[in-house]
């Protein structure tokens, strides 16, 4: 069986990228790579077959929403999330912290918009040293997630990376907040990391499908004195196979920019560098100069659901539901290779979202995917060509 390893391939000469290889029990993610959303299991109207055949390396679920439905143990009873799914690839889980965001501070669109008056959502609750309390959506019923409940339900799930529990804070918060907020994340990882390492339920070190490997997530906002200390800490005080990039990026593209070409190069070669919540391509061709090895959002699949596909150019996406593709007779990209682009023409498509019909989503999931699996491919091979600028350059033009 295949042992957790991170190695690097080559660094770009002109900057903090590199190409290197996760490898895994459940097989190897070559990075730069994407790893797309499965939130509650599913990686909405799209099979994990259907996946694979797009080239799909690693998914990723989410331990908060799993721990509501079906609950874990029924998970753990199947031997892991890649048995309950079918996928036979590596997975991630997500700690839940991000619920403490998007249940209380509002979604990722209030946030970037910017409003300081968003009202704390009823789902959360409160938060303490403890953890966070959350009123489930599913029965009304309280449900306190902790960092030691949390790794509790992800060690049942059984992924091969999974993360300690932290809160993601908002960028409307003030300094003191995001500083308290931070060293409290940092006791939680703590506290995560010694769950992780114990021999309640599993082996240390080991979940529902084998062994695991934590990662750490550095915290701190917009505040390069607080990153630094963050860095420190995910660095030298727990002992983690990875570290994300987490909590608030700022509250404009220019911002989020800035802060992780301040914190990822800090974090050096020895760790595996994701990048949560990421997953626009104009940003990833940014910040995999930064040295970020991964990154994760739901934006390629939601983006499907919506009648949204991406491409290549200034845009980055075409609504197939706007009027003019009535009777457009060519495919969403003529040099697209996916079975969809293959097969079909963006009037059938924008036919297929003006009836309702489901097969519409299915389509535009299997292009976007594609996409940006084949993004993550022409990244790794323009730095290893050492043509990365002239690449994003071809791309985005």
């Amino acid at each position: 069986m295949t042992k957790f390893a991170w190695s690097i391939k080559k660094f770009s000469k002109n900057s903090k990228a590199r190409i290197g290889t996760i490898s895994t029990p459940h097989g190897k993610i070559n990075t730069p790579a994407f790893i797309f959303c499965a939130t509650k299991g599913a990686l909405k109207s799209f099979t994990t077959n259907e996946a694979k055949k797009n080239n799909t390396q690693i998914i990723l679920s989410n331990t908060y929403h799993l721990m509501l439905q079906p609950g874990s143990e029924v998970i753990a009873n199947h031997g892991g999330l890649h048995k309950f799914i079918n996928w036979d690839g590596p997975m991630l889980t997500d700690s839940g912290g991000f619920q403490i965001f998007s249940l209380g501070h509002g979604s990722v669109a209030d946030e970037i918009k910017g409003s300081s008056n968003i009202k704390r959502n009823k789902s959360l609750l409160n938060i303490n040293e403890e953890g966070s309390l959350f009123k489930s959506y599913v029965d009304g019923a309280y449900k306190l997630l902790s960092p030691e409940k949390s790794i509790e339900i992800q060690r049942n799930l059984g992924a091969d990376l999974i993360l300690v529990f932290d809160e993601c804070t908002p960028f409307h918060v003030d300094k003191a907040y995001t500083n308290s907020s931070m060293k409290r994340s940092h006791r939680w990882a703590t506290r995560s990391y010694n769950r992780f390492a114990s021999d309640i339920l599993y082996k240390s070190g080991y979940g529902s499908a084998g062994e695991q490997k934590l990662y750490g997530i550095v915290q701190g906002g917009i505040y390069d004195d607080l990153r630094e200390e963050s860095i420190d800490f995910n660095l030298n005080k727990i002992d983690t196979f990875g570290i994300a990039i987490g909590g608030s990026l700022g509250s404009s593209k220019e911002e989020m920019y800035r802060v992780v070409n301040f914190t990822a190069p800090k974090l050096g070669h020895m760790n595996p560098i994701h990048l949560l919540g990421i997953g626009d391509p104009r940003d990833i061709w940014s910040l995999v100069k930064s040295g970020v090895d991964t990154f994760d959002c739901v934006s390629p699949t939601r983006l499907a659901r919506h009648g949204s596909a991406l491409t290549k150019g200034k845009v980055g996406k075409i609504n197939i539901k706007n009027k003019k593709y009535t009777n457009q007779i060519s495919p969403i990209d003529e040099t697209c290779k996916c079975s969809t682009c293959s097969s079909y023409t963006l009037a059938y498509i924008h036919h297929l979202f003006k009836a309702d019909e489901l097969l519409g989503l299915q389509l535009v999931t299997a292009h976007n995917i594609f996409f940006m699996n084949k993004l993550m491919s022409d990244i790794r091979n323009a730095i290893d060509n050492d043509n990365l600028d002239d690449a994003e350059k071809e791309w985005l033009s």
